[in-house]
């Protein structure tokens, strides 16, 4: 159904999915979740990265850097 769609996209056609295709794919989505366990579903969601690394790298990370090491050198 997913590769349906995507296929679908990328041809410029608007994915039209009939009733049936809807109700089945909502319904494995539904049962995966449901199958997972919960611990395994917390540890997915705890191994996120921050949402400023995911979209911008390291270059957050080194202006904190920048900005701790700038701060350090004025009180001296």
């Amino acid at each position: 159904m997913r590769k349906l769609l995507l296929s679908q996209l990328r041809k410029g056609c608007t994915p039209v999915a009939s009733g049936d295709e809807l109700v089945k794919y909502i319904t494995e989505r539904f049962v995966s979740f449901m199958e997972t366990p919960k611990e395994e579903r917390r540890r997915k969601n705890q191994l996120k990265e921050p949402w400023s690394e995911k979209w911008f790298g390291m270059i957050p990370l080194g202006l904190t850097l920048m900005k701790r090491q700038t701060g350090k050198e004025k009180q001296k």
